[in-house]
């Protein structure tokens, strides 16, 4: 895809069309990736986006079960007491 580049007061940029920026859920900002002779504008995501929705479905498939035992038999607890 060719597009131009447009003056924004003193720095140049590009326009990005509306459906691109719905399709790879652009909204405020991009991390920018400077590889060898590209660059490479890449969606930020916030941390632990898309979180609760997995773990809805692993609750759902009752998937969510402690994998190890919340307390080992020779930890001492009384320390905490």
């Amino acid at each position: 895809m060719e597009v131009s580049i447009i003056q924004i007061g003193n720095s140049k940029g590009i326009r990005i069309a509306k459906k691109i920026l719905e399709k790879y859920e652009i909204n405020d900002s991009v991390e920018l990736i400077l590889k060898e002779d590209c660059l490479i504008l890449k969606p930020i995501k916030k941390a632990r986006e898309g979180w609760e929705d997995s773990f809805r479905k692993m609750a759902e498939k009752g998937d969510d079960k402690l994998l190890i035992e919340d307390v080992f038999e020779d930890e001492n607890l009384g320390e905490w007491n």
